[in-house]
């Protein structure tokens, strides 16, 4: 078997784990960066924890979900920033379908929200198009996936705000690259460095995450916060 068809499986096997209805909600689910039980999933899913199980060791099998026992207990969460960013693309994908490029998505998860680990949404957005305003990110690569890197103005400005940006180099990820938006039809900053930007934004209390959604909420200090960087601020992105 050549390398061309093992990649046909692959890609086929992934396709499948994915569609299915029940294993698709678990796997959205997932996507605020939590993890969570197979009962809590199964609740989730609407299934009983038997069917949960079974589907859950399907999307297991292909590397979509990864397995923390802890005690008595298994926690899911997403394979990864990359499983996270296929399926924010899948969401854009199958929003087109009949809807042209308008949005049904609640105004609070258009607002902000996390895709996995980084912040999606219009606040998302605009974060990556002001600091490439900026000059702070720039192009790199010729492979049309979208990725930056940081200049040095960049990376003066965001050590300056806090954000630890050797720890962000030295993780085993891509560093900075355009995550296509579900809601916005753009792109918002995915990578480590997006990442780094969310835990700065949750320990500064710039954001605050929901408990039982992907949706963040922009605080006071967030939006005074986004408006010292000069990001451009949609007037529904609400203070708590």
């Amino acid at each position: 078997m050549d390398a061309g068809t093992d990649t046909d499986t692959g890609i086929a096997a992934i396709a499948a784990a994915i569609g299915d209805a029940t294993r698709a909600r678990m796997l959205v689910s997932l996507m605020d960066g939590r993890a969570r039980t197979g009962i809590e999933l199964a609740a989730v899913a609407q299934v009983v924890p038997s069917t949960a199980s079974a589907h859950l060791q399907r999307l297991h099998a292909v590397q979509l979900v990864s397995v923390h026992r802890q005690g008595k207990h298994r926690y899911y969460s997403l394979g990864g920033a990359d499983i996270a960013a296929l399926l924010e693309r899948l969401s854009t994908l199958a929003g087109t379908r009949g809807e042209g490029i308008t949005s049904r998505a609640p105004q609070h998860l258009r607002a902000a929200r996390t895709c996995y680990d980084h912040i999606a949404g219009s606040i998302g957005v605009a974060l990556l198009e002001r600091f490439a305003a900026l000059s702070w990110l720039s192009p790199e690569g010729n492979s049309g996936q979208a990725d930056y890197g940081l200049t040095a103005a960049g990376t003066h400005a965001l050590t300056g705000l806090g954000l630890d940006v050797v720890a962000a180099r030295q993780t085993r990820r891509r560093f900075a690259f355009g995550c296509l938006d579900w809601t916005e039809r753009r792109h918002h900053l995915g990578g480590a460095l997006g990442a780094a930007f969310l835990q700065l934004a949750q320990r500064r209390k710039w954001v605050l995450q929901d408990l039982d959604s992907r949706a963040l909420r922009l605080t006071g200090s967030g939006r005074r916060a986004f408006a010292r960087l000069g990001v451009a601020l949609q007037r529904e992105a609400g203070v708590p």
